[in-house]
Formats: C-alpha cells, sequence, structure tokens
C-alpha cells in the first residue's frame, strides 16, 4: 500500500487541521468545537450553467475530476477544520446493484454538483435471486476502479479522495427488490433476507478493500464527505431502512450489519436523518462507531436545534451537522454552541467573514 500523504497542496495548514480532528475524534473532547465554511463557489456556479436538472448518461470520469479538482482548489483559501477532498458521486448508489446486473441510472443535481447513480428494483420475484453472482470481472467493477484511480492521480499531493457510501444490508435489498417488499420479506421469508444480506456483505467489502488497497490515506486517516477527516480506514454505512421502523427491527437486522462491516476496518462513520432521530442511542452504542452525521428532514426539528437533547442520547460521540451561518454566528456569540461537534457551516457570505468567524471558533470553548 502507498505511504500516508501527510501534506496536501489544496489544505496549506494540514497539521494543524488534523490535530483539531484528532482531538475530535481520538479524545472526543467535549470542550472543542469545530466547523467547516461554506462561502459561495465558483466551481459550482459554473456547473449550474453546463449541466440541468435530471436524468443523465454516465459522466466522463476526467471531466469529474476536472470539477472536483476546481472545488478543492478553492477550499484552499478558506482557513477552517475542511480537508479538501473530493467524492465518487456516480459510484455513490448504483454501484452496488450494478455490480450484480442492476441497470443504472444517473441523475444530475445542479444545485450541489452531484451526478448520482441508483438502480431499478432488480428482481421480478424472490426465485430469481439465485441468478444473482457479483463478478469481479464485470464492467461496473472495472469502470470503479477505473474512475477512482483517475481521480486518485490527480488527487496525489493535492486533496483527498473521499470514501463513499456503503448500500449494506437492508439498503441492498432495497436495490434488488424495492423497499415495500423489502420489509415484507422480514416477515414472511427471513432465511432469504439473509442469504441477500450474505450477498450484500460480499459486494460492500469488495468494494470498500479495493478503495483502502488502492488509494492512500491522508496522514494515516480517512477523508471524509460526512465527517471531514478520521484516523485510521474508515468506512461510511447508512442505517436508512430501519428511519421508518423501530428500534427492535434496527437490533435484529441492523446492528450486526454494521458491527461485522466495521470490524473489517477500523471502524465507521454513520448518517442519520430527520426522521430516524428514534435510533440516535442504539446506533450511537455500534463498536467501532467513531461519528455522527445528524441530517434534517422537513417536518422534523433541524438538529442544531435541538442538539442539547441529541448530546444527551449519544454521550461524547463526535457529531457532524449543516447548519446556517446567521445562526451558528448568534450561538458563537452568545456561547450556546455544543462542544465536539463539527458544524457545516452553510451560506457564508464571503472569505473574510469566514476568516473571522474561524478565529472565534478556534478559541471557543464549549
Amino acid at each position: 500500500m502507498p505511504e500516508p500523504a501527510v501534506s496536501l497542496e489544496y489544505c496549506p495548514d494540514l497539521a494543524a487541521r488534523l490535530e483539531r480532528l484528532r482531538a475530535l475524534y481520538l479524545s472526543r473532547d467535549q470542550s472543542l468545537v469545530l466547523a467547516t465554511m461554506q462561502i459561495p463557489s465558483r466551481a459550482l456556479a459554473e456547473f449550474r450553467t453546463t449541466h440541468r436538472a435530471g436524468y443523465c448518461d454516465y459522466p466522463d470520469p476526467a471531466e469529474r475530476v476536472r470539477f472536483w479538482e476546481a472545488c478543492c482548489r478553492e477550499r484552499a483559501e478558506v482557513p477552517d477544520d475542511s480537508v479538501p477532498s473530493a467524492y465518487l458521486t456516480e459510484m455513490d448508489q448504483g454501484l452496488y446493484g450494478g455490480l450484480v446486473g442492476g441497470r443504472v441510472q444517473f441523475m444530475c443535481d445542479p444545485d450541489t454538483g452531484w451526478i448520482s447513480s441508483m438502480v431499478e428494483p432488480i428482481l421480478k420475484d424472490w426465485a430469481e435471486f439465485d441468478r444473482l453472482r457479483f463478478d469481479r470481472k464485470s464492467e461496473w467493477f472495472r469502470r470503479y476502479l477505473q474512475e477512482l484511480d483517475l481521480f486518485l492521480a490527480a488527487a496525489r499531493g493535492k486533496f483527498g479522495v473521499s470514501h463513499f457510501i456503503l448500500i449494506n444490508g437492508l439498503n441492498f435489498v432495497f436495490e434488488l427488490v424495492g423497499a415495500t417488499r423489502t420489509y415484507l420479506a422480514l416477515i414472511e421469508r427471513p432465511q432469504t433476507v439473509r442469504r441477500a444480506l450474505e450477498l450484500a456483505f460480499e459486494v460492500n467489502l469488495a468494494v470498500q478493500e479495493a478503495f483502502f488497497a488502492r488509494g492512500p490515506l491522508v496522514a494515516g486517516g480517512t477523508c471524509s464527505n460526512m465527517a471531514q477527516w478520521v484516523p485510521g480506514r474508515i468506512v461510511s454505512e447508512s442505517v436508512d431502512p430501519f428511519h421508518m421502523t423501530g428500534v427492535d427491527s434496527f437490533e435484529q437486522w441492523g446492528r450486526p450489519v454494521l458491527e461485522r462491516i466495521f470490524s473489517r476496518f477500523d471502524g465507521g462513520v454513520v448518517h442519520i436523518h430527520g426522521n430516524g432521530r428514534h435510533l440516535l442511542r442504539a446506533v450511537s452504542a455500534v463498536p467501532g462507531l467513531k461519528g455522527l452525521w445528524l441530517g434534517d428532514d422537513r417536518g422534523f426539528p433541524r438538529a442544531f436545534e435541538v442538539l442539547p437533547e441529541i448530546r444527551e442520547q449519544v454521550g461524547d460521540l463526535p457529531l457532524n451537522l449543516e447548519v446556517p451561518y446567521a445562526d451558528f454566528a448568534r450561538a458563537l456569540q452568545e456561547r450556546r454552541l455544543v462542544g465536539g461537534v463539527c458544524y457545516r457551516v452553510t451560506g457564508v457570505p464571503d472569505l473574510d467573514t469566514a476568516r473571522r468567524t474561524m478565529d472565534q471558533v478556534r478559541e471557543y470553548r464549549a
């Protein structure tokens, strides 16, 4: 495996940022507040002028590399706690279903710069399950490795390449038969679901092992779109199917999946949406969990608004969440920020504001 990168051109003060991130993820320092400042992006503005929303073809990987490098280059100007990294959005979800024969579809979102992927339900009936095979020589595994190598070559010495989401456990079963039939199968044919989970593990493990085998870590840690940077080889998991079930269902069908994949690496991070906060206490107790991203959804209080209650449920687990600049700045001045959190501050008006705000953040103690 290549030696870990210890410096990045687009992150001039990398060592100082990693010191703060280690304090968050290793020491779990509850007095510490970290932040990333999201100022207007020239690269994203240009993307909006050249791309339209909706379904699209598989994008040119070289074009995607250029987009992400432009985004990361801009981040070099912002003196915050971010570690600039690219994310393979095209492999975000559709890759996993594609590896067992699914029809991969792509969708462009000009507001985020993402071209993401999904698959149509792969099986018409569970009777077709036995025909599924994972083939490392398949078109989609070849595309994945080629795109990963292209990103890593462009990133070397300049920026990181983020891990990307696993489609493991029931998320993978969703890709096979859809969500409704997955929930029914938990009751009607649990043994079939267990067989599908074994296939899911095989596919996800191969994808993630290839990532870490080919991609040099940054200073011994994993770049993360969810958590910036975490020491070790860290995977990114999802418990989305259990947002619409009870905790008992997570304990039976979700926890074993998380524990199994985390144990093959150095742990993982998980995201939880607004409608999944009933899972906070259970998920935060999973061995190997390094941090949580708290998502916001319409119809639920923003995570920032209920952060003290969330902190009570998850203990000293490092947290990541999004907050508008005005709310963050007000809480910063009034000394109401919860510690042990990396805040993704959106709508920061300009670079000077980001610099002034970060001067206060680095001095702040919760």
